[in-house]
C-alpha cells in the first residue's frame, strides 16, 4: 500500500490478537490508501483535483481530508514551501504519478509553464467541510504525508487497543511501541548504493525515522540520475543528496513529522540544510551527499550504530 511494503511486528501478545489488530490495521492503511490516491481518478484526492482543475470551488471534502490537507498545509508554511504537496501537476510531468516509470526526455517547456503558474498550498482555503483553491494549476499529491499520517493513525489504535509492543514499517518510515522483548527495536538504515543497511539505531518506545532518498523512484538519463523528489523552486529533481534519514521523538504527529520532514531537508542547499532542520524542529538527522559521503547532525551521531566504519 502507498506504492510501498508495509510490515507490521507485534510482541508480546496472543497470536489471535496479534492477527485482527494487524488485520485492523492494514484495513485502515487500505482505506487511506484509497482515499487519498492521487491519479486513479476515483479516490477522494483524486475527485478533489478534478474540481480544482475545471474551477469547481468550492469543493466539498469529507472532514478526514480537511484535517488531512490542514496539516499538510501548516507543515508546508513551515518548511517555506520546500514541502510542498500542491505540485502533483509537476510529478505528473516527470513521470512519477504512476506506479512503473521510465526515463522520459525532460519536459522542459512544460516545467516552466507550471513555474510561471506556481501553485502552492497556500493557494488553498479549508474548512471542514469545503476547500476553495485560488489556483486552479494545484494538483494535490500526499505521496510524502500519507505513509507518516497512516503511522501516527495505526499507533493510535494499537494503544487503545492495549498493544504496547510494536513496529510498523511502511516503506523505511517507521514508527515504535515499547520494546522487542527486553530490548529496544533496532532498526537498518538502508545502503544508498547497495541491496543492505549501512548502519543500525535502536528507536526508543513512540520514535519514528523516516528517510528520502534518490535510490527507489527514479530513472537515468544521459548519465543523470533523477529521483521523484522534487524542488517547487526550480521544477527539477533535487541533486544535491542521495539520502536523508530524519529520527523524530515522540509526539502526536511523530510518524507524519517522519514523513515529512525529510523532504525539505533533501531540497534544500547544503549550507541551508541546518536551518531548515532548525525550522522543522528536527536535531536527529544523517546525510549522505552526492558523493556517498556520510554526515551526521550530533544528536544523531550518538545513536548510529555503523555496519562498517568506512
Amino acid at each position: 500500500m502507498f506504492g510501498t511494503l508495509v510490515d507490521i511486528s507485534i510482541y508480546g501478545e496472543s497470536d489471535d490478537k496479534a492477527r485482527d489488530v494487524s488485520a485492523h490495521v492494514l484495513a485502515d492503511f487500505q482505506a487511506l490508501h484509497n482515499q487519498l490516491h492521487a491519479w486513479n481518478g476515483t479516490s477522494e484526492l483524486s475527485k478533489l483535483n478534478t474540481a480544482i482543475a475545471q474551477g469547481m470551488t468550492p469543493t466539498e471534502i469529507s472532514p478526514q481530508l480537511s484535517a488531512i490537507l490542514k496539516s499538510a498545509k501548516l507543515f508546508s508554511i513551515q518548511s517555506q514551501g520546500l514541502f510542498d504537496p500542491s505540485i502533483g501537476h509537476l510529478i505528473g510531468l516527470w513521470g512519477f504519478q504512476s506506479d512503473t516509470f521510465n526515463a522520459i526526455q525532460i519536459p522542459q517547456t512544460e516545467i516552466q509553464a507550471w513555474l510561471a503558474a506556481r501553485p502552492s498550498m497556500q493557494d488553498l482555503n479549508i474548512s471542514s467541510t469545503q476547500l476553495v483553491s485560488i489556483n486552479k494549476g494545484v494538483k494535490l499529491d500526499l505521496g510524502g504525508f500519507a505513509k507518516g499520517y497512516a503511522l501516527d493513525q495505526a499507533r493510535d489504535y494499537l494503544r487503545a487497543r492495549g498493544v504496547n509492543n510494536a513496529l510498523i514499517n511502511i516503506g523505511g518510515n517507521i514508527i515504535a511501541l515499547g520494546k522487542h522483548g527486553q530490548q529496544a527495536w533496532r532498526v537498518g538504515i538502508q545502503h544508498t548504493r547497495k541491496p543492505n543497511p549501512m548502519a543500525t539505531l535502536d528507536l526508543p518506545d513512540g520514535w519514528a525515522i523516516g528517510t528520502s532518498g534518490d535510490y527507489q523512484r527514479f530513472f537515468e538519463l544521459n548519465g543523470q540520475r533523477y529521483c521523484h523528489i522534487l524542488d517547487p523552486n526550480t521544477g527539477y529533481p533535487a541533486r544535491h543528496y542521495q539520502a536523508v534519514t530524519v529520527l523524530i521523538p515522540p509526539s502526536n504527529h511523530a510518524g507524519t513529522l517522519s514523513d515529512v520532514a525529510s523532504k525539505p531537508l533533501f531540497i534544500a542547499s547544503p549550507s541551508e540544510q541546518a536551518s531548515y532542520a532548525k525550522r522543522m524542529g528536527i536535531s536527529h538527522y544523517l546525510v549522505i551527499n552526492a558523493q556517498g559521503q556520510a554526515y551526521a547532525s550530533p544528536d544523531m551521531a550518538k545513536r548510529i550504530t555503523w555496519i562498517k566504519q568506512d
